[in-house]
């Protein structure tokens, strides 16, 4: 076999090699596009799971929900920072945009009672609305279900009243707190109750309206006794004639 002859053969063995690695090269690329695209993509299903808390969060990051047992719950949000950590119950924790908590529903039940709550939140500040129960047990026995609105003012949001209760705490003056305390609870600065519409722990079944102020004007109700009332009262809760 000429030189020329040995040549020709081993560049086009060469040339079969490359050509079997470039293909193998491709497939191992195409695959790979397409395990990560599936993995961008992808909707995995779950017969069953165990978990303590689940972050709901936008693309970016954004937190927008918390689903949790009593031990991870979320504390509360104002303006992206979170709450002081506190004792809350389990169950779900919503949040808008503004990074403010903004509702959620919670409950439990134990040797002491039971309860649930679903809550509303105004922008920037507290709950405006709760359908709510809650029972007692052994001989307190008490149910309470229904649905509550408040009153909140505009000028005095959560993050405020955050402050305001920091402050207190530094000045470390139980007597001066509580002045101060009553005083804006008086100008309506932490919101009022106006409404009550179901039982109450007494029996009562009816519609309970309240001033601006929180004192009940309007009562219509049917007592744990059958009987029918419609009771008009003036701001010190005498009858109005």
């Amino acid at each position: 076999m000429s030189q020329n002859n040995f040549n020709i053969e081993k560049l086009v063995k060469e040339v079969r090699i490359l050509k079997v690695y470039a293909v193998s090269l491709t497939v191992v690329c195409i695959l790979f596009f397409i395990l990560a695209f599936k993995m961008q993509s992808s909707h995995e299903k779950f017969k069953e799971i165990d978990v303590e808390r689940i972050n709901i969060v936008e693309k970016d990051g954004t937190l927008k929900m918390v689903i949790s047992n009593k031990e991870r719950q979320h504390p509360g949000m104002v303006n992206h920072k979170e709450m002081k950590p506190r004792e809350r119950e389990a169950g779900m924790i919503f949040f808008n945009s503004l990074g403010d908590e903004c509702g959620g529903l919670v409950y439990d039940g134990n040797e002491k009672g039971s309860g649930m709550v679903y809550s509303v939140d105004q922008r920037s500040t507290d709950q405006v609305m709760q359908l709510q129960y809650f029972e007692g047990t052994g001989s307190d026995k008490k149910r309470v279900y229904g649905l509550k609105l408040w009153d909140r003012p505009d000028d005095f949001p959560l993050e405020a009243v955050m402050k305001f209760d920091d402050s207190l705490k530094k000045l470390n003056d139980p007597v001066a707190s509580k002045k101060a305390y009553a005083k804006l609870r008086e100008e309506g600065k932490f919101g009022s109750e106006r409404f009550f519409a179901g039982k109450t722990s007494n029996g009562d079944v009816g519609v309970f309206i309240r001033d601006t102020k929180g004192k009940v004007r309007l009562r219509l109700y049917v007592d744990k006794n059958n009987q029918t009332h419609i009771e008009n009262l003036d701001e010190n809760g005498n009858p109005v004639k």
